[in-house]
């Protein structure tokens, strides 16, 4: 039994990035991620040999330095990295949230060199600072300023939960630039590419996540940061727009990142209960585990079937919020009870860190937070039926 993606389905052109990310999942990342995992650290020399691959910039057209794909194509693609690990592959898909979901649709021409380009070489690596303390579900109460002085503008506040926080080269800042109302309805909130080395960029300690550990997630303390007026993004006061467009292909990332953690979760098991032998007999031979199998496969190939039937719409031109929405709500509570069956079905072994599914189970619960909890994308998904 397999859920891997069907080769013979597939263009020659899918087939072929299909194989090149599965043979680089295989030999260059599944044999290092339980290391990353441990050390809480994630590599720069994978990032660059991803870059080089053109893995970091699928989406982005040639003209700007990217492969000029599908997203259906990147899909296909980032499954296969998550399959061997999430962490690595949350930091492809906020790279391509970052070109696909803002600097795309909004950047100038300027910006677009300066900045889309070298993050499609994967020169570059980006980070995305929306959240705060008390402004997570509730991304429209955020509090960090940005007031213009002069030439200038000066940006103040502290962000949470910022993936890439500590290792990204610039991150894409939501801040206030109209006074802060008790109501906070997302109105008044603008964007900024901030390079991390500008004066006043202070990133905190990392934060000890419970899974995708290798993924840098620190806090960001912004004191007196001055970007320059060509930093501003898109239109002053439309941040909070572009961040739920930013956040429609995060999700769709998102979405089949989980589906990649459930897939090698279901490998696992379907090996194990080939291997396993109780009351002297394989495992897979009660029909018990057969129906418990069942089940994950289902599960499985249904999430990836909606996060590909978003991707294709997209590609159409069409606007996929609620399909994004509900394609990252499936797909991450099924990758959280994929997981689960899998370390059942290891029994004891499922438990121990010296087995791999337990490392998927931390892994998919971070799949239920990212990018907006379960219950706000039932609420996206609810508010889109009328």
């Amino acid at each position: 039994m397999s859920t891997a993606i069907e080769l013979a389905g597939l263009s020659d052109t899918q087939r072929q990035i299909v194989e090149l990310a599965r043979d680089f999942a295989r030999d260059r990342i599944e044999p290092r991620a339980a290391e990353w995992d441990r050390t809480a650290q994630l590599p720069r020399d994978i990032l660059n040999e991803l870059g080089a691959l053109g893995f970091l910039g699928m989406v982005t057209p040639e003209a700007d330095d990217g492969m000029g794909l599908d997203t259906l194509t990147y899909l296909l693609a980032l499954e296969e990295l998550a399959a061997a690990d999430a962490a690595l592959a949350l930091t492809v898909g906020i790279q391509h949230a970052v070109q696909s979901g803002l600097l795309l649709p909004r950047g100038t021409v300027a910006q677009r060199e300066r900045w889309l380009r070298p993050l499609a070489r994967g020169e570059i690596v980006a980070g995305i600072a929306l959240a705060e303390a008390d402004a997570g579900s509730d991304a429209a109460a955020i509090r960090a300023q940005a007031v213009r002085q002069g030439d200038t503008w000066v940006l103040s506040g502290t962000k949470a939960w910022v993936t890439n926080g500590a290792t990204a080269d610039v991150v894409i800042v939501m801040a206030r630039t109209a006074a802060a109302r008790p109501e906070a309805d997302g109105r008044g909130i603008s964007t900024f590419i901030v390079p991390t080395d500008i004066a006043g960029y202070r990133p905190g300690e990392r934060v000890d996540t419970m899974g995708m550990r290798a993924s840098n997630t620190v806090s960001v303390t912004l004191d007196d940061v001055r970007p320059p007026p060509e930093h501003l993004l898109g239109e002053e006061g439309s941040g909070f727009a572009y961040a739920i467009e930013g956040l429609t292909a995060s999700r769709l990332g998102t979405a089949i990142v989980a589906v990649g953690i459930a897939r090698r979760a279901f490998e696992h098991a379907v090996a194990y209960c080939a291997e396993r032998h109780q009351f002297g007999r394989a495992l897979r031979e009660f029909e018990a585990v057969q129906f418990k199998l069942a089940d994950m496969a289902t599960r499985l190939n249904a999430a990836r079937a909606l996060a590909h039937a978003a991707a294709v719409r997209r590609d159409r031109g069409e606007e996929i919020t609620r399909q994004a929405s509900m394609a990252k709500l499936f797909a991450s509570e099924a990758a959280m009870w994929v997981t689960t069956q899998a370390v059942q079905l290891f029994g004891g072994y499922g438990y121990m860190r010296d087995f791999p599914v337990e490392k998927l189970f931390r892994d998919a619960k971070g799949t239920e937070i990212l990018d907006g909890t379960s219950e706000m994308q039932r609420l996206v998904i609810a508010r889109g039926l009328y």
